[in-house]
């Protein structure tokens, strides 16, 4: 019997409008966006270091499951450079750079208010974007966020997908087993979690049919 259900969010019911799965590419702006905020006039070495560095930290790329503080991250990435703001600096202005534009779907507060209606939990678990504080990106779901019970990401149970632990502290959290949560997502790295914690899984696709 199902009693709550958890949402996948990048994807399934948000967008950052334009951005690929793999953010790989828009790493050296970004970082030159740090350098000009913050005048560090670095040379175009320091900076292709610094992306080559954060894109062997991108799960897209190494396929990691432990997730790894931002601080971490982005110390490493720009240990190298010769002038070198607070990391929490970098950090701001990275992403700033990104110039990211959220995009809730239009379907994402009717679905979780019917789950609401329905008497089921509902949360959340995502896998934030490699080097996104919980910070800077849970602003992207703010009109969403109350409608949750729990909000969980990466950060929060220090794993990422496929690894079972983030649906396992979702089922601690609510005080139930693992097979009666159930996970919406559109990834198949989504089917592969809920398969690993064994509880039920749905496509968003799929999950729309079944409460339209």
């Amino acid at each position: 019997m199902r009693k709550a259900v958890v949402f996948d969010l990048g994807g399934t019911l948000m967008e950052y409008r334009g951005m690929p799965l793999n953010w790989d590419e828009y790493y050296y702006k970004a970082f030159q966006n740090v350098s000009e905020k913050n005048h560090l006039d670095l040379e175009e070495e320091e900076i292709i270091k610094a992306c080559d560095i954060l894109k062997a930290y991108n799960p897209r790329n190494c396929k990691r499951e432990e997730e790894i503080v931002p601080e971490i991250i982005f110390e490493d990435a720009t240990a190298h450079w010769s002038r070198r703001p607070a990391t929490e600096t970098i950090i701001n202005d990275f992403f700033a750079g990104m110039k990211l534009v959220a995009c809730v779907f239009d379907y994402a507060r009717d679905v979780l208010e019917k789950c609401k209606a329905s008497g089921l939990s509902a949360a959340c678990l995502t896998d934030l974007p490699n080097g996104m504080p919980d910070r800077i990106f849970r602003p992207a779901i703010k009109e969403l966020e109350p409608l949750f019970d729990l909000y969980v990401s990466s950060q929060t149970c220090g794993y990422r997908k496929p690894n079972k632990k983030g649906l396992e502290y979702v089922a601690e959290y609510f005080g139930i087993d693992a097979l009666e949560i159930l996970f919406v997502g559109d990834e198949k790295k989504d089917e592969d979690t809920a398969a690993n914690a064994g509880c039920e899984f749905k496509y968003i696709a799929d999950f729309l049919k079944e409460w339209n």
